[in-house]
């Protein structure tokens, strides 16, 4: 609250204290029944309040009990007719909770409206005839509406006769019917007994009734006036919409200066019609920018005189769009004048001084002030003080001094409010492509792309100079990698100035499939999820004939051919394949938007390097299975040693930190060698990678296989639950019976188990796999000791049970 509105309602509430302390000190009643009576029933009508349009304040018929005690009643006994009628309107029901100082305002100002009717009609004669009633009932009126007024005009920065008028002053005919209806109620209560006037209570019902519904009416009808400025602002905006699509940096700069302008435009007191103008106009400034060409609004460095001069038509374009819209506010003359300089040296007219309209001179300064706090194609944003000294300077010269000062007090403020406002804007699909749709009744240009030759010999030497560093500069850094990855972007950026593509695809043979190892351009979710066969598709087919398709349709490629929801905008694809030593590694594929986009020459380029490429594509491979052969198991999959201790050493250290439990377990196979010596190693290696399989699967995700040697593995199980660790180990026990059912070469096959666990049976990876493999061991004699005390041979698999100790 700013420091006049709270200086306001302090003498307010000072005034009001001193009114109330000045009817106490002289009360006194004539009929105390009839003061509690009138009192009573002062209170109970209190309750009969209708809300105000346009502020949060309400209207009650109490007051005609101000206008019989000022008639019939002393001060005292009227001033506490009106506070306590006004206590009871501002509590009784209210939609918001009331805050004390609303409370004390209202208290207080029923106070001083009560005492100016009461000094009003105590200098006249007479008090009890209508038209001393009427002109009493206008001095109330004026002194309890006035001062309401005042408050909301300086708490939200309205002028004081507009907010009086739209607020207030409608209501004054009911002040003019409660006037008459004071008179007939003191008339009865005259002639016949103030009991009598009683009766007479159901007009006042019936008043209230009448005025709420009209004011209901009048509800429904700014309800609907709110839906359609609603309505009127969204238009506004979806224009403000086809300003963004051309301009990309507008939609911001647009939302921050309507703050802007806005903040300014209340504190230089505009009416509500022309701040209604200045908010359209904030984000429609720019409008005419339809009419420049795009390449002068997105140009990087300083306008040709030319370039200037299509600029400078903006404004005017703007205006005449606007007045197309028949705006019921002023908003096509603030657009055109939006460019007029103080000192008339803008444009497009020259306007100067109050010759600029004052909405115009306002979007003028805040605009400039926000362009020179953001960044521009042509240079950085400045910081937002030292844009706003720039602005000061040219006060007198660009910008009305008035609309300068008030900027310069207030632009901190206003920059936090644009700062905390949502941006709230629908995404333009610009970027989108349309796949569908043959051509215009008139075709398409057909690109020749062989046909686009050097025009100079000049021309031709410097092209064939550049080609030659270019193949340099791509073998030489393809040979400083191993990493698939690293070659193929290698690949991918130099290829770009060799052979302009939009979409890169390189297909790395996997069986009897091309799987996309590196996909880069238009279409990357599409051509990353292909899987093409070999012989189907374009690079499919060029995979099988190992011969590459200069300009092939790339609507062909296996995946979306025959799935509508899956299509591609590309038109063209130039493959050839990469043949490495022992074959076809994989295919090299080029996409480009235009059809027939690809020459002869982009073909002779990319066969010229392909074979490098292939080399290092196979290169890459080869390191990269070398790298997974050398920690995991050929045979199984499954990790092996050299990965299980790294691996173990990251477990213990993260059970040490997280004071958790870690069990080891080794399982060994019982009759493996058997399985061996009778029926090959072939068929041990059969039933090794069934049972890594079967323990792999057994396992829960977090938990770790790996396989030590020969027919021995171990298996990391995590979690401090000894009960659930104990039934995965007798899991794993029973893994083999299940892996063997029904096949007379597993079922010779058991498996011993030993476990150990961290911490109690061993702090590092050496003494628990040594603990482990010392208790699998004791297992293992075990069972020999029981085979040999058995009579008969068991049909079935023997298995021991582990305990965890």
């Amino acid at each position: 609250m700013r420091l006049q509105a709270k200086l306001y309602i302090g003498l307010i509430v000072g005034g009001g204290a001193w009114a109330i302390s000045r009817a106490i000190a002289g009360w006194y009643s004539d009929d105390l029944p009839r003061f509690l009576c009138n009192l009573a029933v002062c209170v109970l009508v209190s309750g009969l309040k209708v809300n105000l349009p346009g502020i949060k304040g309400t209207m009650s018929v109490n007051f005609l009990f101000i206008l019989i005690g000022v008639s019939q009643m002393s001060l005292g006994e009227t001033m506490a007719l009106g506070c306590a009628g006004t206590l009871v309107q501002c509590i009784w029901k209210a939609k918001n909770p009331v805050r004390p100082i609303r409370l004390l305002f209202s208290v207080s100002n029923m106070a001083i409206a009560v005492t100016s009717c009461y000094g009003f009609c105590g200098i006249l004669p007479i008090k009890n005839t209508p038209s001393i009633l009427l002109a009493a009932s206008l001095v109330f009126f004026f002194m309890n509406t006035a001062p309401v007024a005042g408050v909301v005009a300086l708490t939200e920065n309205k002028r004081l006769a507009q907010t009086w008028r739209d607020c207030y002053f409608w209501t004054f005919p009911f002040y003019v019917v409660g006037a008459s209806i004071a008179w007939l109620l003191c008339f009865v209560s005259q002639n016949f007994n103030w009991l009598g006037s009683l009766l007479l209570m159901p007009i006042l019902f019936f008043v209230y009734r009448s005025y709420r519904v009209y004011l209901g009416r009048l509800e429904d009808e700014k309800r609907h006036a709110e839906e359609v400025a609603g309505l009127h602002l969204r238009t506004i905006e979806a224009l403000a919409l086809a300003i963004e699509a051309k301009d990309q940096a507008t939609h911001e700069h647009l939302r921050r200066v309507r703050t802007y302008a806005e903040g300014i435009g209340k504190d230089m007191c505009l009416s509500d019609l022309e701040l209604d103008g200045l908010r359209a106009a904030a984000l429609l400034h720019d409008i005419g920018k339809l009419a420049v060409p795009e390449h002068i609004l997105s140009k990087p460095g300083k306008m040709t005189a030319e370039e200037f001069e299509k600029m400078k038509i903006h404004p005017i374009v703007g205006a005449e769009i606007l007045e197309c819209v028949g705006f019921p506010c002023p908003v096509a003359p603030i657009v055109e004048a939006h460019h007029e300089k103080w000192d008339g040296s803008g444009y497009p007219f020259g306007l100067k001084g109050e010759e600029i309209p004052m909405g115009a001179r306002i979007l003028t300064a805040v605009d400039s002030l926000d362009a020179l706090a953001s960044d521009r194609q042509y240079r950085r944003a400045l910081p937002l003080d030292q844009a706003m000294a720039q602005i000061e300077s040219l006060s007198g010269k660009s910008f009305d001094p008035r609309v300068v000062e008030a900027l310069k007090g207030r632009y901190r403020e206003l920059e936090r409010m644009a700062q905390a406002q949502p941006l709230g804007k629908p995404r333009l699909s610009k970027g989108l492509k349309i796949g569908r749709g043959l051509a215009p009744a008139a075709g398409l240009e057909v690109s020749h792309a062989d046909k686009s030759q050097p025009r100079y010999f000049l021309d031709s030497i410097a092209a064939a100079r550049q080609e030659v560093r270019l193949l340099f500069e791509l073998t030489r850094e393809l040979g400083s990698s191993l990493s698939v990855v690293e070659t193929l972007s290698v690949v991918g950026v130099r290829l770009k100035r060799l052979i302009p593509y939009d979409a890169i695809a390189v297909y790395i043979l996997r069986d009897d499939f091309l799987a996309p190892e590196y996909v880069n351009g238009e279409d990357f979710r599409l051509f990353s999820a292909l899987q093409i066969p070999i012989g189907q598709g374009l690079s499919g087919w060029v995979a099988e004939k190992a011969k590459p398709i200069l300009n092939g349709n790339p609507s062909a490629e296996c995946g979306y051919l025959k799935d509508p929801q899956k299509f591609s905008v590309l038109r063209s694809a130039l493959a050839v394949p990469l043949q490495g030593l022992n074959g076809t590694v994989g295919v090299l594929t080029l996409y480009r938007l235009d059809k027939d986009a690809f020459s002869r020459d982009n073909l002779r380029i990319l066969l010229a390097i392909s074979s490098k490429v292939s080399l290092s594509i196979e290169n890459a491979l080869k390191f990269r299975q070398a790298e997974d052969s050398a920690t995991t198991d050929y045979l199984t999959n499954l990790p092996n040693s050299r990965s299980l201790f790294p691996r173990l050493e990251n477990e213990l250290a993260r059970c040490r930190r997280e004071n958790s439990m870690l069990t080891v377990v080794v399982c060994d196979l019982n009759g493996f060698k058997q399985i061996n010596d009778c029926y090959g190693h072939l068929e041990g290696n059969r039933v090794l990678r069934q049972i890594g399989e079967t323990l792999r699967g057994n396992c829960r995700e977090y938990d770790y296989v790996a396989r030590m040697g020969g027919d021995e593995f171990v298996v990391l199980l995590l979690g401090n639950d000894q009960g659930i660790i104990a039934e995965r180990i007798d899991q794993l026990r029973r893994i083999v019976l299940h892996a063997g059912s029904g096949d007379k070469i597993h079922d010779q096959v058991s498996m011993s188990v030993g476990a150990a666990v961290f911490p109690r049976d061993g702090s590092d990876a050496d003494e628990l796999l040594a603990e482990a493999d010392r208790r699998m061991y004791k297992a293992k004699q075990a069972r020999k000791a029981k085979r040999t005390s058995m009579v008969a041979a068991q049909s079935q698999p023997v298995l021991e049970t582990a305990t965890i100790q």
